[in-house]
């Protein structure tokens, strides 16, 4: 099930990641970058305080120069380069909520997308000489397989911030 797009506000969010370029698909690499991540928040003490989101920096498809990153109670002085410690930045974004398998996501992106062209709406984003920089451009898993059996449960927000 997909939910209808919206523009929402979003507030200024601490977080931790690990920096990556990937291909689609990037399933095969997943388990050693969240292992990696998960680690390194317990390493450094932090409380997570929100759902896991992938943030899509550079998208040349199907390369990405991605960060993988959970939300934390506060900024840290990272020891490795492909760890960020930084801030989401706060303002509008256009979102829209998938239920369902995570196979779809691309098509959901492209509705997002489509239906901001249509409003008139222009993303934070700009070319970049190889593909579309993003200021801000999200995929929010609210749960996952491991903690709900049923594929058709599976949330995922898809958020792009705005320009403004």
């Amino acid at each position: 099930m997909l939910t209808l797009p919206e523009i929402t506000r979003r507030e200024v969010t601490p977080y931790l990641a690990l920096r990556a370029q990937v291909s689609l698909p990037f399933d095969d690499q997943l388990p050693a970058i969240l292992d990696r991540l998960f680690a390194t928040v317990a390493e450094h003490g932090l409380t997570i305080s929100g759902p896991l989101f992938f943030k899509h920096d550079l998208v040349v498809m199907p390369e990405l120069e991605m960060e993988f990153g959970l939300p934390v109670d506060r900024l840290i002085d990272p020891r490795a380069a492909d760890i960020v410690s930084a801030e989401l930045p706060a303002g509008r974004y256009a979102e829209i909520t998938w239920f369902g398998r995570y196979d779809p996501l691309i098509t959901v992106n492209a509705v997002l997308i489509g239906w901001a062209a249509h409003m008139g709406l222009t993303f934070d984003s700009w070319p970049d000489g190889r593909g579309e920089r993003f200021g801000c451009r999200l995929e929010i898993y609210h749960n996952s397989p491991g903690e709900e059996p049923e594929p058709e449960k599976w949330q995922t927000t898809v958020a792009i911030r705005l320009k403004e």
